[in-house]
């Protein structure tokens, strides 16, 4: 479950997310990138499975609006905007003093940055911003102030973005979370608490999809390799070790994967590695077993039992010549192989 915050100023990130794990009652919460505490607006806090993603979003792009105080006054408009335009791409940046990151050199980007409003009587702007994560935009005001030879610093910082969540996706307060969890607890109406809190899935609409079987779904989340027979339906223009998510039929996310094929490859092949698990979101055994039970893994098994493989299923001297010239492992380097010519 994830749910974006309208983070207040003053308390930190951390302080705001053990509230929600206080008043959701929930075991695990996290967030998608720290706020500082006069910093307010957009924060993701992933709850129980999502916590999971935590990582992934916390390192996706951010968006900011921002509002300058220069310490003098500039000729025009457009030497701010010109100065603006400089400060954009590769940048070096020091963490400021009062920080919780180490002060070493880093490199951020700022993907793209516009001035929206400039007063030049009260010496105040008011800019928008799109950067890499860990970029320090209080970092940025001062040199911008230093840019144009007059000095500034930060006055009032608000994230409109945090990787896929924006502030025009719903965003609710902690007294939203707060109603919503009562509604829940008294009335026994949970529709408030729907809107507060949606499906981890909300992240993931950045990725393309892989739906996959019900038979194969248990398997993944115990770390196999999703191949051929599992694939039910795939997106258009899948790169080859791109990554991809792989879903249920009913829309429920159950890993994050490196694609293995492309689309033609998905579409002309009829064996092979479609996706290798990179993070896994779904439980085990929230779907059931079903690997192991068609006739050829039963035979294998009996054969294992009787000697005739040995315990990984690979031949040895005993195993009939009938097997070796017959049976396929698409599992292992040299996929597509009999079982005789398969390297061990």
């Amino acid at each position: 479950m994830v749910a974006l915050l309208d983070k207040p100023s003053n308390p930190s990130s951390h302080e705001v997310v053990a509230w929600i794990r206080r008043i959701l009652r929930c075991e695990k919460t996290g967030h998608s990138g720290t706020l500082d505490p006069k910093v307010t607006r957009c924060l993701t806090v992933c709850i129980d499975r999502a916590t999971r993603f935590v990582k992934s979003q916390q390192g996706a792009g951010k968006e900011y609006v921002c509002v300058l105080r220069l310490h003098g006054g500039l000729q025009s408009e457009k030497q701010l905007a010109r100065a603006i335009e400089t400060l954009t791409g590769a940048l070096f940046q020091h963490p400021p003093l009062i920080s919780a990151a180490k002060r070493q050199l880093r490199i951020r980007t700022i993907y793209d940055c516009k001035l929206v409003e400039f007063d030049n009587d009260r010496h105040l702007a008011v800019f928008w911003v799109s950067c890499e994560a860990g970029t320090y935009i209080q970092t940025l005001c001062v040199h911008l102030g230093l840019l144009l030879g007059v000095g500034g610093h930060m006055q009032e910082l608000r994230r409109v973005r945090s990787g896929a969540m924006s502030k025009s996706d719903d965003i609710v307060t902690m007294h939203d979370v707060l109603d919503a969890q009562w509604l829940y607890d008294n009335p026994r109406d949970e529709s408030y608490l729907r809107r507060v809190v949606r499906p981890l899935e909300s992240l993931l609409t950045g990725y393309k999809r892989i739906v996959v079987k019900d038979s194969a779904v248990n398997a993944i989340c115990y770390g196999a390799k999703l191949m051929i027979p599992g694939l039910l339906r795939y997106e258009a223009d899948i790169e080859l070790n791109e990554e991809v998510v792989l879903m249920t039929t009913k829309g429920e996310a159950i890993a994050i994967g490196i694609a293995q094929m492309t689309t033609v490859g998905l579409s002309t092949c009829d064996h092979g590695v479609v996706a290798k698990v990179e993070r896994r979101i779904m439980d085990r055994d929230t779907y059931p077993r079903k690997w192991g039970s068609d006739p050829t893994a039963q035979n294998t098994k009996k054969m294992v039992k009787d000697g005739k493989l040995d315990k990984h299923g690979r031949t040895n001297d005993q195993t009939p010549s009938e097997w070796k010239t017959t049976y396929v492992d698409y599992s292992v380097q040299g996929e597509g192989l009999p079982a005789q010519q398969i390297p061990t």
